[in-house]
C-alpha cells in the first residue's frame, strides 16, 4: 500500500489531466445547454397543451428522458460504445467522453429546466398570450427571462454532476482526473496521487457551484 509521498509527484501530469478535466466538462455542458434547454421547454408546453397529439409527444419525450436519467451512467458510457465511435471516431480520451456525458446530463438538465419553467406565474404567461405575444416571443421574452434564476440554479447542478460522471468516466479511459486516480491510486496504490486528484476536483465543484449561485442571486436581484 503506497504512502503519502507528495516529493514523488508529477504536478505537470496533474496539469494535463486537470486540463481534460475542464475540457470534457466545458465541452458537454455547452452540448448539454444547446439540447437539454430546448427539449425542458418542450416538455414543458406539450404538457401544459390539451392537443391528444402534444399531449402524446410530450409521453413519449417524457419516457426517453426518464430512461436515460435512470441508467447508471457507467453502464450508459459501455451501452454507448458503438455510438460514440459513431459520432466521434473514437471511444476513449476527452473526445470519446462528450456524446455519453451530453447524453446522461441533457435529460437530467431537461427535467429541471422543466422544473423551473412550472415555477413561472400564469397569470404573467396570461397577461402576454392576451396582449397577443406569439408562442415564441411568450417563450423568450416571459418565460425564460422569468425562470432564468432557476434555470442557472439548474445548469449549476448538472455542471457539478458533470464533474463527478468525469471521474467515473475515468475507469474506461477517458482521460483527466478520474482516469488519474483510477491508473494510479487504484491500480497502483499511490494514495498520494488519488488524495491530489480528488482535492483538485472538489476545488473545480465549490468553484463552480460558487460562480452559480452568484449568478442565481445576481439575476433574482434583477
Amino acid at each position: 500500500m503506497g504512502g503519502l509521498d507528495f516529493s514523488q509527484l508529477d504536478w505537470s501530469e496533474f496539469g494535463a489531466a486537470t486540463l481534460d478535466t475542464l475540457k470534457m466538462v466545458g465541452a458537454s455542458a455547452l452540448f448539454t445547454l444547446i439540447l437539454g434547454l430546448p427539449l425542458g421547454i418542450i416538455l414543458f408546453m406539450s404538457a401544459r397543451s390539451t392537443t391528444p397529439w402534444i399531449k402524446g409527444v410530450y409521453s413519449v419525450l417524457s419516457f426517453i428522458v426518464n430512461i436515460l436519467r435512470s441508467v447508471p451512467f457507467v453502464i450508459l458510457i459501455v451501452a454507448l460504445l458503438p455510438i460514440t465511435d459513431i459520432l466521434v471516431g473514437t471511444t476513449i480520451g476527452v473526445l470519446g467522453t462528450i456524446p455519453p456525458l451530453v447524453i446522461a446530463a441533457a435529460p437530467f438538465f431537461a427535467r429541471l429546466v422543466e422544473t423551473a419553467l412550472r415555477e413561472v406565474d400564469r397569470g404573467v404567461l396570461e397577461a402576454a398570450s392576451a396582449m397577443g405575444a406569439s408562442v415564441w416571443q411568450i417563450i423568450t421574452r416571459v418565460l425564460v427571462r422569468e425562470a432564468l434564476p432557476g434555470l442557472l440554479a439548474g445548469l449549476t447542478v448538472t455542471v457539478v454532476a458533470l464533474v463527478s460522471n468525469t471521474a467515473m468516466a475515468g475507469m474506461i479511459g477517458a482521460g483527466g482526473l478520474g482516469t488519474l486516480a483510477v491508473n494510479y491510486g487504484y491500480y497502483r496504490y499511490e494514495t498520494a496521487v488519488m488524495l491530489v486528484a480528488v482535492v483538485i476536483m472538489v476545488i473545480i465543484v465549490q468553484v463552480l457551484q460558487m460562480i452559480g449561485d452568484r449568478l442565481v442571486i445576481y439575476f433574482s436581484r434583477k
